[in-house]
């Protein structure tokens, strides 16, 4: 055998392993006593007190756990907590929303300690010039000002000045005049709120009568022996104004037949016809159109933020961010059979600021009288 035969191999040498986020070998470490000593030396740098630094680095540990386990518990949340009704969408909506604002507010929470409490602090002095321009450049800039101003004109045409002027007059007057409109209790401000408590709902036809209910889109009136299927919803304009948007915008219902075991207080009886109800379709949050109806459970939802109005108890909010119920048409039958208007609602429909708009005026109009 040989020499090389009998050597036996040698292990390599070990080299540490590298630390994720740490620089790498040969370079020097910001948080070692070398280099916290240079920091010390630099003018304007202040460190902090370690043992401070050490309690605040535990905190900041803590603030950074929190939001790994929140940011899980919103993964999971994902995928546990399924959407398909109002009261599952609500506990989604609300497993969803705590665990990424836990995360977020503990991972916003830690940098903020992080920089305060363990950072060093800087006092920082920024060096300025003056700012004043030399002296031949002010005049060039003051020589080509005045030159600009006699070749425009505006100097020497007294005409094109004095115009120019009347022009600009009636400008800085226009925000006056359109800050006026921010007071109801002016012309057209008040005739708007006015128009906001009322629908053609309180009208007569030509012939003298109450309104009819008729189908929006077809125009064809409903009698109440037709609508007799419980869990049946229509959307009904009022009898003469099926193309007129202005009176659509606040007339049109959701029109709901119930079991009479169905109906529960918040519904008001006397306003119904044979288990038959009628509520506005405008949502009491924004306006948007409040049709999709629910029929297991009797929701009336807008699908525009999920408000949710429980049809069976007087449309009152059960979910979402509308203040108030559904407003309920007093409806009956004429002598022939069909759904009519017995009045105009009793409350304002609509968005809750157009109710409050509405009161302010009334209190005003109170006051007058």
């Amino acid at each position: 055998m040989t020499d090389n035969e009998h050597e036996i191999e040698q292990p390599e040498e070990r080299v540490p392993k590298r630390v994720i986020g740490t620089p790498g070998p040969g370079t020097s470490m910001l948080g070692t006593a070398e280099a916290a000593d240079v920091a010390a030396e630099v003018p304007g740098v202040t460190l902090q007190d370690e043992a401070k630094a050490r309690r605040a680095e535990k905190v900041v540990a803590l603030c950074f756990t929190i939001t790994f386990l929140a940011g899980l518990a919103f993964i999971v949340s994902y995928v546990v907590f399924q959407v398909g009704s109002p009261e599952a969408t609500g506990t989604s909506n609300l497993a969803l929303g705590g665990s990424l604002t836990i995360a977020i507010l503990g991972l916003a929470a830690g940098i903020v300690i992080w920089v305060r409490q363990i950072m060093p602090k800087y006092s920082l002095v920024q060096e300025r010039h003056a700012m004043a321009s030399d002296e031949p450049d002010r005049e060039v800039v003051a020589d080509t000002f005045v030159q600009g101003a006699n070749e425009s004109g505006f100097v020497k045409r007294k005409l094109l000045r004095r115009t120019l002027l009347l022009a600009a007059a009636p400008l800085g007057l226009a925000p006056v005049v359109l800050l006026r409109d921010l007071d109801n209790s002016k012309m057209p401000g008040a005739a708007f709120n006015k128009s906001l408590r009322h629908t053609v709902w309180g009208e007569k036809n030509k012939e003298g009568k109450p309104l009819k209910l008729v189908v929006e889109g077809t125009g064809q009136p409903i009698r109440a022996a037709d609508f007799n299927s419980p869990g049946g919803i229509l959307s009904v304009v009022p009898e003469g104004y099926e193309h007129d948007l202005t009176a659509l915008a606040k007339a049109t219902l959701i029109l709901i037949k119930f079991r009479p075991e169905e109906i529960k207080s918040g519904v008001k009886q006397n306003w119904t016809h044979d288990g038959i109800v009628a509520y506005s379709k405008i949502c009491t949050h924004v306006g948007c159109p409040a049709a999709l109806y629910e029929q297991n459970t009797h929701h009336i939802l807008c699908p525009c933020h999920q408000s949710t109005f429980d049809a069976a108890d007087g449309a009152k909010v059960i979910f979402g961010p509308a203040a108030r119920p559904l407003p309920q048409l007093p409806i009956t039958v004429d002598e022939q059979g069909y759904l009519i208007a017995q009045r105009d609602f009793d409350v304002p429909v609509g968005p809750s600021y157009w109710e409050r708009g509405d009161a302010e005026a009334e209190a005003r109009e109170g006051g007058q009288a």
